[in-house]
């Protein structure tokens, strides 16, 4: 069985720490080193479900793509929802270590994953100078709203669900996805040229300002889908990635892909609207 420093370094060489943000917070959060491993679960989310998940199935590493500790902290008492997830993650011998915009931007990242999961063929990167985002090519020409429909039958089912904007009826050749928050780059979905954009966590006005702007450019569909279920596919590719790993090296681990659902949002109700 590998120790977790082995198994550290072959994931560090899939996404590289030196690809992350400056301001994310990536790598491992808790575990020796010198621990041998020999169950792993990936998930989105370090969260408490995950943690017990994880427990109970007797890994030895969590991988996640979200970071616990995003931003600094002086305290990892148990008394506060975090440092329950660390106090659970110790007490059980668990591991964990966190791939976040390292693995956003690498290749095969979180975008080549989210493209795989709806069927698309990537062509290239959204953002050639960092890797960012993928632009793919539809194997036929789909509407708007055919395009979406695929999303929803495909990513995992949450409660938000998909929300669409554009012309329903646009066909589609060439869009661009992105796993996770996604509507700051509509500087590079525009100059991609591409027909549609399918991300995650779309606010107001960077959509109605994108909308506007396709009117005179040329229509543009925009595609949201929930955080979570945008970067769930990522944890299939990378188990796979792992196991392809594992059997090289001869380690026989055995790798697991969480299907808890720890998208935040719990339900979804359609308003009729306030009286005129």
């Amino acid at each position: 069985m590998p120790r977790l420093s082995e198994v550290i370094a072959e994931l560090d060489a899939l996404w590289p720490p030196e690809r992350a943000e400056s301001w994310d917070a990536v790598g491992t959060v808790c575990g020796d080193p010198d621990a041998e491993v020999t169950r792993v679960l990936f998930a989105v989310d370090p969260v408490q479900e995950i943690a017990d998940e994880a427990v109970a199935l007797g890994a030895d590493l969590i991988v996640t793509h979200h970071p616990l500790y995003l931003r600094g902290t002086t305290t990892v008492a148990a008394g506060h929802f975090k440092g329950r997830v660390v106090h659970t993650l110790i007490k059980h011998d668990v591991a964990l270590h966190v791939a976040h915009t390292n693995a956003d931007t690498a290749d095969p990242g979180v975008s080549d994953a989210l493209a795989g999961a709806l069927g698309l063929r990537v062509t290239g990167p959204l953002v050639p100078e960092n890797g960012l985002g993928r632009i793919c090519e539809l194997d036929h020409p789909e509407t708007l709203a055919d395009f979406a429909a695929r999303a929803a039958k495909r990513l995992p089912a949450t409660a938000q669900g998909i929300r669409v904007a554009g012309d329903p009826d646009m066909l589609l050749r060439r869009v661009a996805v992105s796993g996770g928050s996604g509507d700051s780059l509509f500087g590079a979905v525009r100059a991609a040229g591409v027909d549609a954009f399918l991300t995650a966590d779309l606010r107001h006005h960077p959509v109605s300002e994108a909308t506007q702007a396709a009117s005179s450019s040329g229509p543009l569909g925009l595609v949201d889908a929930a955080h979570w279920a945008t970067e769930w596919p990522w944890c299939e590719q990378a188990a796979a990635q792992l196991d392809t790993i594992s059997d090289r090296h001869g380690w026989d681990l055995r790798v697991h892909v969480s299907k808890t659902v720890t998208d935040p949002w719990s339900s979804h109700h359609t308003s009729p609207g306030a009286p005129n």
